[in-house]
């Protein structure tokens, strides 16, 4: 059986689900500073807007959340405030960062189009990681696999809390994870290359959309816009893929103004 608690101390449980999270901001504040280091910008500034754009992301992600899940909170407030079970929207996350990142550019005077660039890898690592945290909270599978032959991890994963006696599901947590690292791999790679100024952030947008289009239709914890017609994260992965897509292709063929050939001065946008 999973259990979501890794240890207590002093009578305190400590969930795997925090300590994924919490490893996945160290590790990731970490690569951006390095980037802003080889970009020619104080990677202070790099902790700076953490210490804002983390707790104001999380609380963002957790709101996203809980809108669209209210009926799960209504008759127990409180519990809004257990983030350490589960329950934090990716897109609320990312909406929210990029505001505080926007901000933040701006009192600083950054470019804030090169600070995405940079934030970027680190972000969709997280989100690689973090889904790990879904497993042990046993959410964010997907539908029902009845089928005995198709029943082994990592195509499906056993849910304990699944119906009376368990069932296993499609491992959705799984894929969404894998997909993350390779689209992190990818953009590591591709950000010491970028040609123009926010390539790096659309790239993100339109893999992740994608995936995420694809894997939540698989999902049966899926946020409502329309219940059982519309998926919230559905339609906000199309509309990224959509708007990256054509903002990719008017960056890199339309406009006129290029970084410089290792990307270290992006366009102050």
């Amino acid at each position: 059986m999973v259990n979501p608690v890794a240890f207590s101390l002093f009578g305190v449980s400590v969930y795997w689900y925090g300590i994924i999270i919490a490893s996945a901001i160290v590790i990731g504040v970490w690569l951006a500073m390095r980037e802003s280091r080889r970009r020619g910008i104080d990677p202070e500034n790099i902790i700076d807007l953490c210490l804002w754009a983390v707790p104001f992301a999380v609380i963002g992600g957790r709101l996203f959340y809980v809108i669209f899940t209210w009926d799960m909170f209504k008759n127990d407030p409180i519990s809004i405030l257990y983030i350490w079970h589960g329950g934090l929207a990716i897109y609320g996350v990312v909406i929210v960062g990029v505001l505080v990142v926007y901000l933040f550019s701006r009192r600083r005077k950054l470019g804030f189009v090169n600070m995405l660039d940079i934030l970027a890898p680190s972000l969709v690592l997280g989100q690689a990681m973090g889904r790990w945290g879904n497993f042990f909270n046993q959410e964010a599978y997907g539908n029902v696999v009845t089928d005995p032959s198709m029943q082994w991890f990592p195509f499906a994963v056993f849910i304990e809390n699944s119906g009376a006696n368990g069932a296993w599901h499609l491992a959705t947590f799984f894929y969404e994870s894998m997909w993350c690292f390779l689209v992190f791999g990818f953009l590591y790679w591709y950000q010491k290359r970028q040609k123009r100024a926010g390539n790096v952030i659309l790239w993100y947008f339109l893999l992740y959309g994608v995936e995420r289009a694809f894997v939540e239709g698989l999902r049966t914890d899926s946020l409502w816009l329309v219940p059982g017609v519309v998926r919230v994260s559905q339609a906000l992965s199309i509309l990224f893929v959509l708007a990256a897509g054509a903002l990719l292709i008017y960056n890199n063929f339309y406009r006129k103004k290029p970084v410089s050939e290792n990307g270290t001065k992006p366009d102050n946008a």
